[in-house]
Formats: C-alpha cells, sequence, structure tokens
C-alpha cells in the first residue's frame, strides 16, 4: 500500500460520540429511511412524508446547530448553467439552460475576511443534518462555509431515483461560478477558498482540480486552495484526467460503501499520484455510504437509489460512454443497479473531520 493512502481501523467505541447518543433512541424500524423525509407511493405517484422520529431528532440536533453559530447566515445567489455531461466535455456553454441557484453562507464570529469552504451535496438533496454539521464545524474553527444548493433552483428535491435527471458532472460548472461569488463577498478572503463535496457533490469537489475544466469553465474571481472528496464515484476515463492543478486532493471513504465502492477510487488516486499529484486517500473500515451523516444513524439499503457501481464511464470524442458496450451512457443501462446503503459511522466521521480540518488549516495557511 502506498504512503498517499491512509487505512484507519474502526471499532466500537465504549462510549459513543455525542452525534450517536443524541439518535441512539431511534427505533429502525419505524420509517423506511431515517432522514426526515421518506418516500412512498401514493395513488401511482411517488410522495414524500415526514418520519416523525427521524424528524424529530434531526430538528433536535438542527438546533443546538444553529445555536453554536456566531452572525446570521447569508442567502448568496449563484447564476449557473444546466448541461448535459456531453454538452459540459464539449465545452458547448451555448447548449446550457441559465439557473440560478443559491447558497446558505455562515460566518464565525472573527474579523477579518475569512476563509471559507464550498459544501456540494450528494443526489439526496441539500436538506437534512450534515451540511449543517459541517458548517458548525467549520465556524467553530474560524473558517466560514456556504452550502450550495444546486437543486432547489432547478425544480429538483432529489435526484438518486433517477440520477439522469442532471448531470453527473454540473456540480463542477455549479462549484466555479460560487467561487466567483464568494470572492466579491466583502467577508470573505478570495484567495483562501476550499470545497468538500459529498457523494455526488464529490465528483465536483475531485474534477474541478482537472486543469482541462479549470481553462473551460473555473472562476475568473477567486481561487481554489484544496479539494476534499467525500464517497464520490471514480468510475470515469477522462481524457487528461491525471493532469490536475497544485492545489492539495484529500480523498475520505469507507472501505464497506457499496454506493460508490473504494476500489475504482483507489486506483485513480494512484494514478494522480504517480502523476505526480499532491494527493492521499484516507480509508475507513467497516464504514458505509454517507459515513458522516448524522441524519442517517441505522443501515439503511435504498431500494429507490441508482448506482453506477458496475459501471464505468469513458469519455470518447467528448462523449460520455458505456466503456463495456461503445454506446452512449445512460442511466436505464443494464450496468445500473438499485439498492445501495447508507450509515453514519461515528468514529469514521471524527477521524474524517480531523484529517479535513488540518489539510484546511494547513492550505489556508500556506503564502
Amino acid at each position: 500500500m502506498g504512503a498517499w493512502v491512509r487505512r484507519f481501523g474502526i471499532r466500537s467505541r465504549t462510549q459513543p460520540d455525542a452525534v450517536s447518543q443524541s439518535l441512539a433512541h431511534i427505533d429502525p424500524t419505524s420509517c423506511e429511511r431515517h432522514d426526515p423525509l421518506v418516500h412512498h407511493r401514493s395513488g401511482g405517484r411517488e410522495m414524500m412524508r415526514w418520519c416523525p422520529v427521524a424528524a424529530l431528532s434531526v430538528l433536535l440536533f438542527l438546533s443546538s446547530v444553529v445555536m453554536g453559530q456566531g452572525r446570521p447566515p447569508e442567502t448568496l445567489k449563484v447564476s449557473s448553467l444546466t448541461m448535459g455531461d456531453d454538452s459540459f466535455l464539449q465545452g458547448k456553454t451555448e447548449d446550457g439552460s441559465p439557473v440560478v441557484l443559491t447558497g446558505r453562507l455562515s460566518l464565525p464570529d472573527a474579523e477579518g475576511r475569512l476563509p471559507v469552504v464550498i459544501l456540494l451535496h450528494g443526489s439526496a438533496g441539500p436538506g437534512g443534518a450534515q451540511m449543517p454539521t459541517w458548517a458548525k464545524l467549520l465556524n467553530e474553527n474560524g473558517i466560514a462555509a456556504f452550502a450550495l444548493d444546486s437543486y432547489t433552483g432547478r425544480g429538483l428535491e432529489e435526484v438518486f431515483s433517477d440520477q439522469g435527471r442532471l448531470g453527473i458532472l454540473s456540480p463542477i460548472y455549479d462549484l466555479y461560478r460560487a467561487v466567483e461569488i464568494l470572492a466579491d463577498h466583502p467577508a470573505i478572503d478570495p484567495d483562501r477558498i476550499a470545497v468538500i463535496g459529498f457523494s455526488r457533490g464529490g465528483v465536483g469537489a475531485l474534477y474541478s482540480a482537472l486543469i482541462r475544466f479549470q481553462k473551460m469553465y473555473g472562476p475568473r474571481r477567486g481561487r481554489l486552495l484544496a479539494h476534499l472528496p467525500f464517497y464520490p464515484p471514480c468510475n470515469f476515463e477522462l481524457e487528461r484526467d491525471t493532469e490536475v492543478g497544485p492545489a492539495p486532493i484529500r480523498h475520505f471513504h469507507g472501505i464497506a460503501d457499496d454506493w460508490n465502492p473504494i476500489e475504482v477510487c483507489r486506483a485513480y488516486i494512484g494514478r494522480l499520484k504517480a502523476s505526480g499529484a499532491d494527493v492521499e486517500i484516507f480509508e475507513y473500515e467497516g464504514a458505509q455510504h454517507a459515513f458522516d451523516n448524522p441524519g442517517a444513524p441505522a443501515y439503511f439499503v435504498n431500494g429507490q437509489a441508482q448506482t453506477s457501481r458496475n459501471c464505468l464511464r469513458k469519455e470518447v470524442d467528448g462523449r460520455l460512454t458505456n466503456a463495456a458496450t461503445g454506446e452512449p451512457f445512460s442511466w436505464t443501462q443494464a450496468c445500473v443497479e438499485t439498492g445501495p446503503a447508507t450509515q453514519y459511522n461515528g468514529p469514521a466521521a471524527e477521524a474524517a473531520t480531523a484529517a479535513a480540518l488540518a489539510t484546511l488549516k494547513s492550505a489556508f495557511e500556506t503564502p
């Protein structure tokens, strides 16, 4: 195992972490899933309903998050484009539809222009406890947080049940535009911006490091100093995908993840390292997908969620193809499956957040 791989053996502890304690009373059979919103069907239509027990737990947890913040949060608008993946790869912005997204900027109680981390959500959307948890943690360490909502402005609540509703590469373009907005904010240091992305949002955090995409779409103002993807899909073969900028890439992944399996990410990070990139992967034994999300305390198999874990998407002449068939990739193909699992893992979450904070502090303190 290379020096760029850090593996952590996560075992149960006698004393659970604070989030696990606050959620321990949830009955695993109380809802189909342990997010405050659950899916069900009514009259042939998919609906959303509240899971009362999980919702109460998350609301109690979020109340503690909000109480811990210093300044009132701000809502900022981000002008972006909605493009298909092929249009994105080919630089055809004229094919995109303009869209106005929003994001929530939370600032620590500190003076001067501050470093900021942009948070990119996964396919379940921006709701729940994950983004506020990270925002609070960052604020407590003197770092501003900008939780970008890439779905509401596009009329979406989630895309995990139909991943084809939005291009998998769209978080990259959204991220670049958010950097520009934050660079103009009087409380933000435009030269100290980083990104953390989760699952689908991890695509934005990881592949925004590619020099190719930076030249095509990168921010005209502001600078990304660090890329921190959490359990993204890495089953891509993109053109020039080992040509990345100098900013450090720190990848966090559970070894038990069956939504976006770690093996292809190990291989990609290995190729990046061999090309001279500043990259490391942090692996956590026994940790599932979304291991840092306190809104998903119980092991849950999401029968509606699509996963591309058995697909390899290869770029050919600016188009994403299914490497096995040579056909244009589609979320209706046989390699796409449903039923991946998620579960919060307190020890893994604590280890990952500590490593992420160390990376951010180092990046923000570097001249």
